[in-house]
């Protein structure tokens, strides 16, 4: 049972969570919905292409994005779930920042999505004195500095080892399992080789016994094995989105959103479930 704010699911299929960049510069999608019309527009289109969570995003965390202050983050995302407000899925906010994640809090999101998994002073709280959900992503550096040079022992047992550690921060501060994400972060301060070897080894987070998410959508590792461009990677996407699940992934963040979940529902008919 995943718990996300008034949202119940039983994990019984896998769930897809579309993307809103509600930002100027995203790897991907960067202006394409930076506006708030365009934003919801987007959102609502998800959601009718079958997204089961959307995950609203101020700031860019691609390699080498720069910081966006806490103000210019609320003014982006804020009108965008004010517009959202009674969708019937529940929507995630995608930040680091204590402060916006209270006030997308109260202005509806069910769910924080946290690159920083929770380490920022007050972030503990924030997520404690709610009933949201919470995804706590691993990160090697900041998305300034991350691709430069990261090195590990072995990045499976390393990535593994940081989530847990997480976990057992954000139960100690009274977070049930059940409201808990884990991401082992693809891209952010990995190599081609080190996101494969954690796509390979995705089962080794099931002792974690909390929900996995996995986020591959046009990411570069996928652009490095194919040559396509960011914007030519949706068959790739679609690709590595079924690859995670049959590792054991129970969250799919995707930009493709119709056709992941189409590639899905020929997964849950030959494994025995509906969508």
């Amino acid at each position: 049972m995943f718990l996300c704010g008034k949202f119940k699911f039983d994990l019984a299929h896998p769930l897809v969570m579309g993307i809103v960049n509600v930002t100027p510069d995203s790897f991907s999608d960067g202006g394409y919905h930076s506006t708030t019309d365009a934003a919801i527009s987007h959102a609502l289109q998800l959601i009718a292409d079958g997204a089961d969570i959307l995950d609203i995003g101020g700031e860019s965390t691609r390699p080498g994005a720069a910081t966006v202050s806490e103000q210019e983050e609320l003014d982006r995302v804020l009108p965008v779930l004010e517009g959202l407000r009674g969708v019937t899925v529940p929507i995630s906010i995608d930040t680091y920042k204590p402060a916006v994640m209270r006030a997308a809090i109260l202005a509806g999101a069910s769910m924080v999505n946290d690159v920083n998994a929770l380490q920022a002073d007050g972030a503990l709280q924030v997520i404690s004195q709610s009933d949201v959900a919470v995804c706590l992503m691993h990160k090697q550096g900041t998305p300034q500095t991350m691709q430069q040079g990261p090195a590990y022992r072995d990045v499976v047992e390393e990535v593994n080892a940081f989530l847990r550690d997480r976990v057992t921060a954000a139960e100690a501060a009274g977070i049930t399992r059940k409201r808990i994400v884990i991401d082992p972060g693809f891209g952010f301060g990995k190599t081609v080789e080190h996101n494969l070897a954690l796509l390979r080894g995705l089962g080794a987070f099931r002792e974690l016994d909390v929900t996995l998410l996995v986020g591959l959508s046009r990411k570069s590792m996928l652009g490095a094995i194919t040559g396509r461009e960011v914007n030519d990677r949706m068959a790739a996407s679609v690709a590595a989105a079924l690859l995670s699940v049959q590792r054991c992934a129970n969250i799919v963040r995707a930009h493709d959103v119709r056709e992941t979940v189409d590639a899905l529902k020929i997964w849950n008919a030959v494994n025995g479930s509906e969508r």
